[in-house]
């Protein structure tokens, strides 16, 4: 692999931890002594400094282990989550992703940005380093509370680094006992303790042994069970945490115990038989770990997708000799624990695989499932025409297989939408704060999935919308409190599926939007005429309108007009629509409907004239006659009685101006559009048809109701309908 290959890599690895690492951030920030929480944050931040220090990242693996130390201080409790802390964290984890992608407009990837991560740093460690390590009271007693480990480190490059055992200087060396045992004894084939073994060995004098104590009777062995454990003689100068840090991303949950050996009796005892027979825990026991990062699962814990070698002590058949070795030539326990290289190339049966794949592969995928459809319809049609009835069968059968094969693809494509809305919890807190407000961000329907391409352009209009929500709808505490609400405010971010479509919704609890004050608003921005009637629906959609804004003054958040139009324009672009629902005073729900995909959909083939058209299948309900005589023959009445209801209808054909005489009977396909029944008269429905979605060219692009393009299956054209856009065109029309 090449060093551009590897890089790549690190850098789309990089950007997974620290999108992990802003979402853990958020939730330590809530629950500040959850030390699982802690762990999480510390493990983001170890992977980074050391994956950058092996990809030649320099610059990040030294920025990150600062922050590192300062974590290593949380977790060993000589530090507390404050939101300081968490907000220095914040622009840490910025900086990284500035140090990744390049300098951003806030500063983040300059060395002067990261100086002043690391000032704050400083400054956060500083109340420690103030801490006295012995202070004497009025009566003269000499109070020892505060232990040397408090006082912060000089310089936040070390930080990461403790002192040695009982206080003693890192260069004197210590030993240590230390026990392993696997917590779970049904681990397998993701044993492997030898890269722990040799690690355990780089760090000084080191003695192992194996203890089989807890073998029972061969009646009562269970062949599935491990009932080995392990035990280390260490002499270091290494702190102990650094010694916990071999076992903190062992591949199974390990109980560890790490003693001091004082008493050189006890270190001669290791040596006396093979059996545990020195310290308190007997060799049935469970081992408790004495550190807080070992009490939580490790990440390829019981998961079973591990590439881990396959060992021999999950059989009781392998029992080495239990006389003590050094690790650097662990004679007896070669047998137990192979080497790396003799790892098995398969991953377990049962193990739950993923692959990354490059985003422009799985496009040319789409691209290639899309002209398999197009091929196939023309078979299909060709087939038709000849009347084989074997070709009809196997077209039939070609027919199935490619709509399997194109609901596979599409969904390879579909990814949950909370991967999009977790980055919105970080907005609201930054926001939030800002203003002086207390905004909870709830959300709901985080697995609802959607297409990859749909996600990523979703992102922008989303943040436009819940910044206009937190600066314009959530009301500051004090007004809340005075309106009878709680002073915190609500955001509510939710999704779902209806249909073929995906509905997310934007509801908080805030002053809600005054219909009359949108409408002065427009009128004094000539948005509108001073008599224009606009019902409360449509007015509140004015707030769409380009340079719209009912902002007093111009800020860093809002107030030019422009992000609302932007909104819409993006919604469109995604063949969605949007609707607005608000109650002065009780807050305001923005609705976006929005298709599952945009490469492949479900359509009703029509034709007027000697063109053919496309509806998206998802939006029809019915289709009706429409008789000639029931025609206003001026064209000012459009409306049918469709059993009671009066439903308005548009003419493709007076709408796009096709010359021709319509049939006799017409059809009207009922279409239901952003919660009303419109339908589109044709000449004929010929039928349903998969459509292939192809863009059109820019002179094309701007047409009001056309979205893109199919190819048929007989190589002709067929243009898509955009059936939301059409309607509001023809009502905007009929209002002129």
């Amino acid at each position: 692999m090449s060093d551009d290959e590897s890089r790549a890599i690190f850098r789309e690895e990089a950007l997974d931890l620290l999108a992990e690492l802003e979402s853990t951030l958020l939730e330590l920030e809530a629950n500040p002594l959850n030390m699982d929480l802690v762990n999480q944050v510390f493990r983001a931040l170890h992977t980074i400094k050391g994956s950058g220090a092996m990809f030649g990242f320099d610059e990040i693996a030294d920025f990150t282990h600062a922050i590192e130390g300062v974590f290593d201080k949380v977790r060993n409790e000589e530090l507390h989550i404050s939101r300081e802390l968490v907000s220095t964290a914040f622009a840490a984890r910025d900086h990284i992703l500035g140090l990744l992608n390049g300098v951003d407009e806030l500063g983040n990837g300059s060395p002067e940005r990261g100086q002043a991560i690391h000032v704050e740093l400083q400054g956060l460690l500083d109340p420690l380093s103030q801490q006295p390590a012995s202070a004497t009271d009025s009566t003269g007693t000499v109070d020892t509370a505060v232990p040397p480990s408090m006082i912060a480190d000089p310089d936040l490059s070390t930080s990461g680094q403790d002192s040695g055992c009982c206080g003693q200087p890192d260069d004197v060396p210590v030993t240590y006992r230390i026990r392993i045992r696997p917590r779970d004894p049904k681990v397998g084939k993701e044993l492997n303790l030898q890269p722990i073994f040799d690690d355990l060995h780089g760090l000084g004098e080191c003695r192992l042994r194996m203890d089989d104590s807890a073998l029972p009777d061969l009646s009562q062995l269970d062949p599935q069970n491990l009932y080995l454990s392990w035990e280390a003689l260490l002499t270091t100068t290494a702190a102990q945490s650094q010694i916990l840090d071999l076992f903190f991303f062992a591949d199974i949950d390990l109980d560890v115990d790490l003693q001091p050996v004082t008493d050189s009796a006890a270190a001669e005892a290791f040596d006396s038989g093979p059996g545990m027979q020195t310290g308190s825990a007997d060799a049935g026991e469970s081992v408790q770990p004495q550190h807080p990062l070992l009490t939580a699962p490790s990440e390829g814990s019981g998961t079973g997708d591990s590439t881990a070698t396959e060992l021999g002590p999950s059989s009781p058949q392998a029992q080495p000799a239990p006389k003590p070795q050094t690790c650097a030539a662990p004679a007896s326990t070669q047998a137990a624990f192979p080497p790396r290289e003799a790892a098995p190339k398969s991953m377990p049966r049962d193990g739950v695989n993923s692959l990354r794949v490059a985003a422009d592969k799985l496009d040319t995928l789409v691209d290639l499932v899309g002209e398999l459809v197009i091929v196939q319809a023309q078979i299909t049609q060709i087939v038709s025409e000849r009347g084989d009835s074997q070709l009809t069968a196997l077209a039939e059968q070609l027919e199935r297989l490619s709509a399997d094969l194109r609901d596979s693809t599409l969904g390879i494509r579909m990814l949950p939408i909370g991967s999009a809305f977790s980055k919105f919890r970080r907005l609201v807190r930054d926001l939030s704060a800002e203003l002086g407000k207390e905004i909870e961000l709830v959300t709901r329907g985080e697995e609802t999935e959607l297409d990859k391409t749909v996600l990523e352009r979703l992102g922008d209009p989303l943040v436009h919308l819940l910044r206009n929500s937190i600066d314009h709808g959530i009301d500051m505490p004090e007004e809340r409190k005075t309106a009878g609400k709680r002073p915190q405010g609500l955001i509510l971010l939710e999704a779902e599926h209806s249909g073929s479509e995906v509905l997310i919704r934007i509801t908080d609890d805030g002053k809600g939007m005054d219909p009359d004050a949108i409408r002065r608003k427009a009128v004094e921005k000539g948005l509108i005429g001073p008599d224009a009637e606009l019902p409360d629906k449509e007015a509140l959609k004015l707030i769409f309108l380009p340079g719209f804004s009912t902002a007093a003054k111009v800020t860093s958040i809002s107030g030019r007009g422009v992000g609302m139009d932007v909104v819409h324009k993006a919604i469109d672009s995604l063949r969605g629509a949007i609707e607005i629902a608000s109650e002065p005073g009780r807050g305001t729900t923005i609705t976006i409907r929005l298709p599952l995909t945009l490469a492949i959909i479900e359509g009703l083939q029509v034709q007027v004239g000697d063109g053919f058209y496309v509806i998206p299948l998802s939006l029809v309900e019915e289709c009706v006659e429409l008789h000639q005589k029931d025609v206003d023959p001026s064209g000012r009445k459009r409306i049918i009685n469709l059993r009671g209801e009066l439903v308005p209808y548009i003419s493709l054909r007076r709408w796009f101006e096709i010359e021709g005489q319509p049939p006799d009977i017409e059809q009207i396909v009922i279409t239901g559009v952003e919660g009303r029944r419109v339908g589109i008269v044709v000449d004929h429905v010929i039928g349903e048809h998969q459509t292939v979605i192809k863009s059109l060219g820019r002179v094309y692009r701007d047409v009001e109701g056309i979205s893109g393009a199919t190819i048929k299956g007989d190589g002709s054209l067929a243009l898509i309908l955009d059936v939301p856009r059409l309607v509001r065109s023809v009502a905007a029309e009929a209002a002129d």
